[in-house]
């Protein structure tokens, strides 16, 4: 989008929204390749997957919390916590669209610090999450794997799965969204066929059972698989430059068709599922619904259900990778990274640096142990969304007369406190759950991403490695309120 001041030739994302008598030319331009955007369903699916993925995993609410308070958690999380989530991210999104997604609009709120931190901490709690989906697909399709290649070492092929999953990202978005499509459905299929085999067996006073009484629940374990399977609505804010037509309105209709996908493909099966088996609650582990085919369905369908988790594994993989690499691309066209983060195909324009450094970490990662995974992925993820909803009340009162495209229909303060209210009550309960191994991890990458900004600033001072000089020049937009089209007059 263009400022007041721009030539016809001016960029349309952030970096290159600059007044005249300052812009430099950034080192890494956007204006080299013209992206295809994504259509409308590829979208839907695209925030499906970066969300959730369907059903596969969500079998561990039941085992912690008991049958009424799993479906109870689907029913109602939803409504507490992804519908604010994404009303906030629709509204911050589409008023500051670029690459950099959240990270623009926590640096606009407070300062280039704050961006790269959240964006620091956004970006591996990403990753950490990606360097889960190999080792679930393994494990999944581990019993249908040829015996030749069931004897490679463990490592060995989740480092060769990571990098062939990765490669529909380098040929394109586009290519990736049209691949979610595909995936979401073929990973889907399985479910509806155990859901309609399940309607004679299924006995709905189970719904309502609390399980095993003497079986303590595990609260914690409960609140992060939930939380697990039902946020990141705001991963596609690093996206919506480049892959979404016209935002303002495109951005919030897919997130109300996600959502609703996201809830009837994970509440729909559960209740099958719940209403037609025993209700001993050591079984309901990550991977139950195997179990749940083969006993109501057949051996052979089982094996069904694996394929389907596998694919959903490569659907939620490819969906949060994209994010991933377009964040640092942002982060670079920001002037915050080095403008090498930034680095496109020239074939396909992608940002294969993103790409390639998004997956080297997720294999370098991936020997943790998954529930330790989990719990770093949701803690991190709780620091950054407290900083974000914090930024997004803090515009409210920095830029009031900034014109937002789309706008949570609230406009006093005291009421977007109040929407936001029982959502910081989750992060904050989320963030307090954590064991002492995840609270260390989580300081050490801290400390690590601190030092890590000011090497960056000493850095570009001493002119050692190529920024774009962006940083400097935001400053100059708090006076135009961003974008200084979007102030009313």
């Amino acid at each position: 989008m263009k400022s007041p001041q721009s030539s016809p030739k001016s960029k349309t994302t952030l970096l290159e929204n600059e007044k005249e008598e300052v812009q430099e030319p950034p080192m890494f331009s956007t204006t080299k390749t013209k992206c295809k955007k994504l259509a409308f369903i590829p979208l839907v699916f695209l925030i499906y997957f970066q969300i959730s993925g369907g059903p596969y995993n969500t079998e561990s609410t039941v085992g912690s919390g008991g049958p009424f308070n799993a479906i109870l958690g689907f029913l109602l999380f939803p409504i507490i916590w992804s519908i604010p989530e994404a009303l906030v991210t629709a509204e911050l999104a589409t008023t500051f669209h670029g690459n950099g997604g959240f990270v623009i609009w926590t640096h606009q709120a407070f300062g280039p610090f704050w961006g790269f931190l959240i964006g620091f901490w956004k970006f591996f709690s990403a990753v950490i999450n990606l360097s889960s989906y190999p080792g679930l697909c393994i494990d999944y399709i581990d019993p249908l794997l040829p015996t030749l290649l069931s004897h490679l070492p463990h490592y060995l092929l989740i480092s060769l799965s990571t990098l062939l999953l990765s490669v529909f990202n380098f040929i394109g978005l586009p290519t990736v969204g049209y691949a979610a499509i595909s995936l979401g459905i073929l990973s889907y299929l399985p479910f509806i066929v155990l859901s309609v085999c399940a309607i004679p067996q299924i006995d709905p006073s189970k719904w309502v059972s609390s399980g095993k009484i003497s079986r303590k629940r595990n609260w914690p374990s409960f609140f992060n698989s939930l939380f697990w399977n039902l946020n990141c609505w705001d991963n596609v804010s690093t996206l919506v430059a480049e892959g979404v037509k016209n935002p303002p309105k495109t951005l919030p209709k897919a997130f109300l068709a996600a959502g609703l996908l996201t809830y009837l493909t994970s509440l729909i099966p559960l209740l099958a599922a719940i209403g037609a088996m025993s209700l001993d609650l050591d079984d309901w582990n990550d991977g139950f619904y195997t179990v749940v085919a083969y006993k109501i369905v057949g051996k052979r369908f089982a094996k069904w259900v694996r394929v389907g988790a596998f694919l959903s594994g490569i659907g939620v993989y490819q969906s949060q990778l994209s994010s991933c690499s377009h964040q640092l691309l942002g982060m670079a066209e920001l002037g915050l990274l080095p403008g090498l983060f930034g680095a496109r195909s020239k074939w396909s324009g992608t940002p294969w640096v993103g790409i390639l450094i998004s997956a080297m970490i997720s294999i370098l990662v991936s020997y943790m142990n998954f529930k330790h995974v989990t719990s770093v992925v949701n803690v991190l993820f709780s620091l950054s969304m407290l900083v974000e909803f914090s930024a997004f009340i803090w515009l409210r009162v920095k830029l009031p007369d900034l014109q937002r495209p789309f706008k949570l229909p609230v406009t006093r303060v005291r009421g977007l406190i109040a929407v936001l209210f029982i959502p910081f009550g989750i992060l904050v309960y989320i963030t307090c759950v954590g064991t002492k191994v995840v609270y260390l991890v989580i300081a050490l990458l801290t400390v690590f991403g601190i030092i890590w900004y000011f090497c960056m600033k000493i850095f570009q001072a001493k002119m050692w490695l190529g920024f774009n000089h962006v940083v400097a020049k935001l400053a100059d937009y708090e006076d135009l309120g961003y974008y200084g089209q979007f102030v009313k007059k």
